[in-house]
């Protein structure tokens, strides 16, 4: 490797497209401003592409370092072992990009990362799929490609047992990149749709992996306070029950009613009761000025005082003596994003109706591909997140904008984004005892088809 560093930024040169597609990956899931450790960096490019705040490359040749030196020299390079970390400090995103190949022990590499992470470090792993190996092995004969000593060829299993055995979570797996030369409007169109298609996606040439070290917390603790927002409108016959039924969670529960402009009185029972129990409950109440469930949880949200934000729908479909469920979940660090699901157990009749009922099983397929992450239930209105991460994702919302007026899709692929880990709890869905659904069935389903054909090229259809 010493001495071919000198001509690595030639062959990158060479093979540009290659690496801005490798580039846009990692930006997609790397906001500018985190703190970015990359595991045998090179001479820097990746990295300093990203616009860290503070990145630190390791790489084991002094050659590239003494490169990466010189090129980035905003950046900081140790020349350093993988499998031999001496750093004490911690990285919001650790990168292993095609590097994996020409580890002795990537278990233990993968072990070593431990001191460098924190519960919400995202470790980014990049590498070539296997059956590209007799085509790489020429373009390295006719120069194309710098040559290397001979890789680890590790399948996508090798890679996510690899990292199991250490007690990493495997948040997303994928692959990407069927075209690797680049010729105008046919390699895009390629790597940007068919890559992403059955079969074809198997033969793409880079697979990744993302994942984290959870924070293993005791369970039934009661370390962080909840803030249950519950958006009303036309709902007056259940906000009293809905007081009564929430539990008290954690160190602390606020209830914050959203009002969004009913015509049944429903204001004026949220008034009613925020008043009758004020001395026994932390109940707050406000008025949205925008429409949509969505603008109400953002709203709720913002005011939000719990170190975890729930919502729970005021029809109580979702009954609130599950919330718990949902709480021990995130507390005790078994997932960062808990959705409810409505589809395992049998639902009280009339709860769903059968076009629904159809409506979510298509979106639940289309999400779990869209996400790379399995969810059940995409329009269970029971979502739970960490105050810390919302305000992570909301930061981060002019990405896919407030093109959301049901609020579910803004937190699903703001979380995504984040890749944070997704665990869905199920529920008993009851049939609503006051007043009628407020969705429409055709109106509604057709603008979540159109979001989700928006969110396939932000999300998946990267390139």
């Amino acid at each position: 490797m010493e001495t071919l560093a000198p001509r690595r930024d030639k062959y990158i040169r060479r093979n540009w497209y290659y690496y801005k597609n490798l580039r846009n990956f990692f930006r997609f899931n790397i906001p500018e401003g985190a703190r970015v450790a990359e595991i045998g960096c090179g001479t820097g490019y990746l990295l300093n592409s990203l616009n860290p705040s503070y990145g630190l490359g390791i790489d084991f040749s002094a050659a590239m370092i003494e490169i990466a030196r010189q090129k980035y020299p905003k950046l900081h390079f140790e020349v350093m072992d993988a499998e031999q970390i001496t750093l004490n400090e911690k990285f919001d995103y650790i990168i292993i990009s095609d590097t994996l190949g020409y580890l002795e022990d990537i278990q233990k590499a993968f072990a070593e990362l431990k001191k460098i992470v924190h519960p919400g470090t995202r470790i980014l792993l990049s590498y070539q799929n296997f059956l590209w190996e007799p085509l790489l092995w020429l373009s390295q004969k006719s120069g194309l490609k710098m040559p290397h000593p001979r890789l680890n060829w590790l399948s996508r299993g090798d890679v996510i047992n690899l990292l199991e055995l250490e007690g990493y979570d495997v948040i997303k797996w994928g692959r990407r990149f069927l075209l690797p030369v680049y010729i105008p409007l046919i390699s895009w169109f390629t790597n940007k749709y068919i890559a992403n298609l059955p079969l074809f996606n198997s033969l793409c040439l880079t697979g990744y992996t993302i994942a984290r070290l959870p924070e293993n917390r005791p369970e039934k603790n009661r370390d962080f306070s909840v803030s249950v927002i519950i958006p009303a409108r036309n709902e007056k016959g259940n906000i009293e029950d809905a007081v009564l039924r929430v539990p008290k969670m954690g160190s602390h529960t606020e209830i914050i009613f959203v009002e969004g402009n009913s015509t049944d009185d429903t204001l004026d029972e949220i008034k009613r009761v925020c008043e009758a129990y004020k001395d026994k409950r932390d109940v707050k109440w406000m008025v949205q000025e925008g429409k949509g469930k969505g603008d109400a949880v953002r709203k709720g949200y913002d005011h939000a005082s719990g170190d975890i934000l729930m919502i729970l729908d005021a029809d109580l479909t979702v009954p609130p003596e599950d919330l718990p469920k949902f709480y021990d979940a995130i507390a005790t660090g078994k997932g960062e994003y808990i959705n409810g699901t409505r589809l395992v157990y049998p639902m009280e009749d009339e709860a769903m109706r059968t076009l629904n009922m159809m409506g979510n099983k298509f979106f639940s397929v289309m999400f779990s591909w869209l996400l790379g992450q399995r969810l059940k239930d995409t329009l269970c209105g029971t979502k739970v997140l960490s105050a810390e991460n919302y305000r992570k994702l909301a930061a981060n919302r002019a990405y896919f904008g407030n093109f959301d007026p049901f609020g579910d899709f803004d937190l699903i692929f703001g979380s995504s984004k984040l890749n944070l880990k997704l665990i869905e709890v199920p529920i008993r869905y009851r049939a609503r005892k006051y007043g009628e659904t407020n969705i429409s069935r055709f109106r509604h389903g057709w603008l979540l088809l159109k979001m989700v054909v928006y969110a396939m090229n932000k999300i998946k259809f990267i390139h």
